[in-house]
């Protein structure tokens, strides 16, 4: 019995060693090495200050900043024993609404998001991409067309200049993968980092 036994044992003790330290190891030495933004989370710091992340949206709400797409990770927060804490763009809950295009929650939704950015912008069409969700519910891009659809909110609230806030968006709007792949966007979270660079006044 032994004997059958022994050379299962000693492959399962072999395969857990490999797949389950030092493959994880090896790759975790790798990537720290080569890619070490990407492993850590793409993690964006000022003034040492750790203020998100370039691959997850996070939620703006004031009229002086851009706003990313709505967040379908709206679930109470986990971390919140009362669970009457929302929490938009939590990774942990990952994930579009499930909510198909016959759904009276959904279509209700859209319509109220869309009369609330037409009252911000009435003389423009409102981007499909400012009143539906992302497939994973954490998005921190927004198209070209919604962020200048912003430009005069945010123009308004900061008694900017719409054509420097347009020029603003301009310079940040990233191109296809490859050239081929994607669509052109705009990173909310760099956008509105910008725009607080932009808004300091000039030291003599």
């Amino acid at each position: 019995m032994l004997r059958e036994l022994r050379p299962a044992l000693v492959l399962i003790g072999l395969l857990t060693l490999i797949t389950g330290l030092i493959y994880p190891l090896a790759v975790t030495g790798v990537a720290q090495v080569l890619f070490p933004s990407q492993a850590n989370g793409s993690l964006v710091v000022i003034d040492g200050r750790v203020v998100g992340s370039s691959l997850v949206g996070q939620p703006f709400n004031a009229d002086r900043y851009f706003q990313g797409r709505p967040s379908a990770t709206v679930a109470a927060d986990p971390k919140d024993p009362s669970r009457t804490v929302d929490a938009p763009y939590n990774a942990a809950n990952s994930g579009g609404s499930n909510l198909g295009p016959t759904s009276k929650a959904l279509i209700e939704r859209v319509r109220n998001e869309a009369e609330t950015r037409k009252a911000e912008n009435p003389d423009a069409r409102v981007p499909t991409d400012l009143v539906t969700a992302s497939g994973s519910g954490l998005d921190p891009h927004i198209s070209p067309e919604a962020a200048f659809f912003q430009v005069r909110r945010v123009a308004k609230s900061r008694n900017m200049p719409e054509d420097r806030l347009r020029q603003l968006v301009d310079r940040h709007i990233e191109g296809r993968v490859l050239g081929i792949l994607g669509e052109p966007r705009v990173n909310v979270l760099a956008l509105n980092m910008a725009l607080d660079r932009a808004a300091r006044p000039s030291r003599p």
